[in-house]
Order: C-alpha cells, then structure tokens, then sequence
C-alpha cells in the first residue's frame, strides 16, 4: 500500500494535570505544481500519495480531459515537486487557467468554471443503499484509512458498492481524495451504475460537482451538507447523505435511494 512519508514530532500531552512526553506522526503538506504540454497549470498542495491518479482525476474535473486515453505520458518528479504531463491536443484558453489550489477547504480553490458546465453530469442511476450498509460502509471507510489513524490529519473518500468498500484515497485536501477516486475510476475504467461515495469532509457545492463528474449517484458524508450543495444535487439527481455518525444519518436530497432495510 502506498503510504505518505511521515514527519515525526515531539509534543507534551495533557490528561487533566497530569502531562507526558510523546513522539506523534504528522502529516506531510506537499507542493505538487502540474506542467500541462511544457506550461505551467496549477500548483496544489496534497499528500504525496497516489498522485498519477490525482493528476488523472484534477485534469478531468477541470475539463481538460474526457478519458485517460487523451493523456499521452506523465511523469511526476517528487523531488523536485513537478509533475509533467502531455495530452493529446494543445492547450485552449479555456484549459489554461494558472492559480494555486490550496489544501484548505473554501476561498483557496476556484470554481464555477465553464468546464462544470461541460463535466457536470445528471444521475439516473436506480441503485439503493440501506440506512444499516450506509453506517456500515462508513465505519469501515473510517477504519480503513491507516493515515487517519495515524496522524488526525487527512480527509477520506471511499468508492463503494452497497455491500463492499471497494478502495479509499486519502489527502490533506478534501477536493484532492475525491479526485484520487476520479482517476482511479477513469484508469480502470470502472462503471459507476451501482457505485456510490462514501466520504468524510463537508459537502460543499465544489464537492458535489466532483460527485457528480464523476458519476456516482450516491454521496454518504460524516459531516454537513451547504444550501448550495443541496440545490446542486437536486438538480443532477444526487441524493446526498450527512452527518453519517453510528447509526444516525440524514437524508437530505433524493431519499428514494436510501431504504430501511
């Protein structure tokens, strides 16, 4: 399994008065810039995993690309942070949008671009998940993940069936594990008709776009939804699942998919 390089750390720990020396694992903020046909694209700061299917999955969200094939050589350069990547056409004016995406969630990343327009796609899938696989699908994304485990530190995003967890991405940035999802699903090929996504970060109107490019019709999230986010996954036919804690949830849009048993 690949796993992020990890930064040791001394802390002191308080237990009430009590306090203790420790040595804790932190996660790594890693600058990653994209050069796209010899130009600078973007810089994103993530966690140095898994980043062909990151760069794969970030390319298709912004539009630039439709399939893996139109992508004709990548290589990523970790020492230096680069990754250099060839697709099969130059570059538009529309692609090339240069700017600094941030691991934070909110200000730092850019959307409502015209690529959302192209990309965003409308679900029409028939899949149903239980309330009980819902939590159990959760919890075993949560328990799967050893970086979360570890450091605290890391947004999750699994790819599921209504009955198994099919494989989890990782990243500082909640935006960059969904794209890691997204590459993996356009380099296998994998359909998504009875895939749904179990994930840990709020559901803001960014990360329903991404849901819905990368076609799955079912977003379960421990955490809450936006207003924005709602109206979005109305529109495209998403139902969107928040505050999955234990056996509670919420339904908030498209409950037909979500049954009691």
């Amino acid at each position: 399994m690949e796993q992020t390089k990890q930064l040791g750390w001394d802390i002191t720990r308080y237990d009430g008065n009590i306090s203790s020396k420790d040595h804790v694992e932190i996660e790594e903020e890693f600058p990653l810039t994209i050069v796209l046909n010899g130009e600078e694209f973007a810089t994103m700061i993530c966690s140095p995993t898994h980043l062909r299917e990151l760069i794969i999955g970030f390319l298709a969200s912004e539009g630039v690309i439709r399939k893996t094939e139109e992508i004709t050589s990548i290589h990523v350069d970790e020492d230096q942070g680069f990754a250099y990547a060839e697709i099969d056409r130059p570059l538009l004016l529309d692609d090339h949008s240069k700017r600094f995406i941030g691991s934070c969630c909110g200000k730092s990343r850019q959307f409502y671009f015209k690529s959302d327009v192209r990309t965003a796609k409308t679900i029409q899938s028939k899949m149903t998940v239980s309330v009980e696989k819902s939590a159990k699908l959760m919890r075993l994304m949560q328990e799967g993940s050893e970086q979360f485990l570890r450091t605290g530190a890391v947004h999750n995003a699994a790819l599921c069936t209504p009955d198994e967890l099919l494989f989890i991405r990782t990243d500082i940035g909640r935006h960059n594990a969904l794209d890691k999802i997204y590459g993996q699903v356009l380099d296998k090929k994998i359909r998504m008709a009875d895939k749904l996504i179990v994930f840990s970060g709020r559901v803001s109107s960014e990360v329903l776009l991404k849901v819905s490019k990368i076609g799955a019709g079912i977003l379960i999230s421990k955490s809450a939804p936006t207003r924005l986010a709602l109206e979005l996954a109305n529109d495209l036919g998403i139902t969107v699942v928040g505050f999955a804690r234990g056996n509670s949830l919420n339904i908030y849009t498209h409950g037909d998919r979500i049954t009691e048993v």
